[in-house]
């Protein structure tokens, strides 16, 4: 194994993993930390993690127990993978994780770019924008558990880690990778440990890419990864799969803007049910109650708790954070074990708290890596018989639910 990454969840590592599948690595997705050696064509391997919204002490002891496996397998580069809109609060986790792996490696110039323009995340002066919004216009200052509230990554960053943060502006990174070491040099020498780089094309990507060939730490979004398969002698190649016949569902539970959009549209042409969280919380719906219903209905079902901020926040406040996001998870976990026992070939989910949820609940170890659905989302094989499309929540077009069931049931 030549590159070995932690992601910080399921969503976010199969991204990362379609990027490097496309740009022509063997890949497998690892779902925890592998209790057995990779196998030797691996070149690399994403060790998904569900450390986004945990303690932080316990985000860093997870995230370097996967450090210590992947440098057993022989990788030669570390890649820490975290949320394209940075996604953590003042305390962590992003932070104290990057100092621990940063510390380990004995890494000093550690990039720090969650920039994906492909999902119309960019940076620029060191702020993260969405589309033409910065982040915390973006709709994820909403969001139930990491609300975004400042798009300054340097500011954001700063409270969680115990080193300097730095920065190298956009002219340096449109100057090439040679100027770009000399501005990670620069800042280096200044003080800083961790530096935030903008990116505002795939170019950019590319030339950090190149320019990371000999650092050990590199951490960021998948878009980071676009440039580093090259620096392993690999180039792009069709990502071959095998469609899926049978049953599939559909389980949303992100907020986020793009997600509701996508649940709007889908529930005017299919079957939906909207699932009520405090009915979930207070044991009044049953998962076997859903899954029967999932099951049952015609076409491609849909069960989705997407409600709007306001409605999120009532019920927050109502049961608490932590107690509601607990409880939603264990459903969504529970359903999908039941759909599958009931024989679901095809699982869509939104959100990566809940495709977390449905990827543990399942109990799977390993994903295979296909072809890619919508920009950051890839089709995946969990077994012979299951395949799955993990979307982060801001992901996807409108139709993705129904473009994602045609891939996952047919070759590309």
């Amino acid at each position: 194994m030549r590159l070995g990454c932690i992601g910080d969840d399921f969503t976010g590592s199969s991204d990362l993993a379609n990027t490097l599948a496309k740009a022509g690595m063997r890949v497998v997705q690892y779902c925890g930390i592998p209790d057995k050696p990779a196998d030797p064509d691996v070149m690399a391997g994403v060790v998904a993690l569900k450390t986004r919204s945990i303690p932080a002490a316990e985000a860093v002891r997870q995230s370097l127990a996967a450090l210590d496996w992947l440098r057993a397998q022989g990788c030669e580069q570390i890649l820490f993978k975290y949320c394209s809109t940075f996604d953590s609060t003042p305390e962590g986790n992003i932070g104290p994780v990057a100092d621990a792996l940063a510390e380990a490696l004995d890494a000093h110039k550690v990039i720090v770019c969650p920039a994906f323009p492909g999902a119309g995340r960019t940076i620029y002066q060191g702020h993260l924008f969405v589309q033409d919004r910065l982040l915390n216009e973006s709709g994820m200052q909403n969001h139930p558990l990491t609300p975004m509230t400042d798009p300054d990554i340097r500011r954001w960053l700063q409270p969680q880690s115990r080193h300097g943060i730095g920065h190298v502006p956009a002219a340096a990174v449109m100057a090439g990778p040679a100027r770009i070491k000399a501005a990670l040099a620069a800042q280096h020498a200044a003080g800083h440990r961790h530096i935030v780089v903008d990116a505002v094309s795939d170019a950019d990507l590319l030339a950090i890419g190149q320019a990371a060939r000999d650092l050990p730490l590199v951490t960021g979004g998948s878009g980071i990864a676009l440039g580093l398969p090259a620096n392993f002698g690999c180039v792009s190649a069709p990502v071959p799969w095998r469609g899926q016949p049978g049953k599939a569902v559909v389980l949303s539970g992100s907020c986020s803007t793009a997600t509701r959009a996508q649940v709007a549209r889908h529930k005017a042409h299919h079957p939906a049910r909207e699932i009520d969280a405090a009915a979930v919380i207070e044991g009044r719906l049953g998962a076997d109650d859903l899954a029967a219903w999932l099951l049952k209905a015609d076409g491609l079902p849909l069960a989705y708790s997407s409600a709007d901020p306001a409605q999120v926040a009532r019920i927050q406040d109502r049961f608490g954070r932590e107690a509601s996001a607990t409880a939603l998870e264990g459903f969504f976990a529970e359903v999908a074990r039941r759909v599958v026992a009931g024989g679901v070939a095809r699982i869509i989910t939104a959100g990566g708290e809940t495709s977390g949820a449905v990827v543990e609940g399942l109990r799977l170890c390993a994903l295979d890596i296909g072809p890619e659905i919508d920009p950051g989302v890839p089709a995946l094989r969990a077994t012979p018989d299951l395949v799955l499309a993990l979307k982060s929540g801001n992901f996807g077009a409108e139709d993705f639910f129904e473009k994602a069931d045609r891939l996952l049931r047919s070759a590309p």
